[in-house]
């Protein structure tokens, strides 16, 4: 399953739901990446966290808030310690919220707050990291996670093509349009990054049963985590600058 990891990859959002099973599941892997590290914004308050740091070598903690500039600093600093000259291979950027707002509800500060941290926080996280990408990916060739890869979780929610009709159901103003953001973000970023080699994607982990998603969402967080790591591990050239799902179907922008 992760023998395309390289040896290295950071998820943000760690401590909990999609984050942490991601964690959960790459450390336990018979061929997992050799350092595996998990960030959260409050790691200690994360028993499961920080379990898996005891059980698992190779799994590292690092507080990271995506939402301060000053912490991603110190945060590359970390990782940069212990990555050293193999630099990073994979940076998954899945730390977000989801304010509900609909038309009635919906308020600046809302809006703001989400752009903020869900399409704004991955792009300045990239730039940070984006040093010790570069390193690692010149140390390959090709293009996948074994070399270098950006992957933004995003969400369906942020399709343009899907909000409408049946699509346009869940109605939430702040999170789809983050979301759309986010995609935007994420064909920037491969636009940019592409002859580096770095290989950048959205992907949508389905409706899951997490904090976020709810008790009534279609997946439980693993089987989404399941289907995300299939997807991950087959990367290629190809799925630069895409947007896929947790099955691996394209989804229009």
């Amino acid at each position: 399953m992760s023998a395309s990891f390289g040896k290295s990859v950071l998820i943000t959002g760690s401590s909990r739901g999609i984050g942490l099973q991601l964690v959960k599941e790459l450390a336990k892997s018979s061929n997992r990446p050799a350092t595996i590290i998990a960030t959260a914004r409050n790691p200690t308050g994360s028993v499961d966290l920080q379990e898996l740091s005891k059980t698992y070598p190779g799994v590292h903690i690092v507080t990271l808030d995506v939402d301060s500039q000053q912490s991603i600093s110190s945060a590359v600093e970390e990782v940069q310690s212990i990555v050293r000259n193999n630099g990073l291979n994979c940076l998954i950027n899945n730390a977000a919220i989801g304010l509900l707002t609909d038309i009635n509800t919906v308020t600046p500060e809302a809006m703001m707050e989400n752009f903020q941290v869900n399409s704004v926080a991955p792009l300045f996280v990239t730039k940070a990291f984006l040093p010790l990408l570069q390193t690692a990916a010149a140390q390959s060739t090709g293009m996948g996670l074994h070399r270098a890869a950006v992957i933004n979780m995003s969400s369906i929610l942020g399709s343009i093509t899907q909000n409408w009709g049946e699509g346009a159901i869940y109605k939430n103003y702040s999170y789809r349009t983050s979301k759309a953001a986010l995609n935007m973000v994420t064909r920037c970023l491969a636009t940019d990054l592409g002859s580096d080699g770095i290989l950048c994607m959205s992907l949508h982990p389905g409706w899951v049963k997490t904090d976020m998603g709810g008790p009534d969402a279609d997946l439980t967080v693993e089987e989404s985590v399941s289907g995300l790591l299939a997807v991950l591990s087959n990367l290629t050239d190809k799925d630069h600058g895409g947007f896929k799902d947790y099955r691996g179907e394209n989804i229009p922008w």
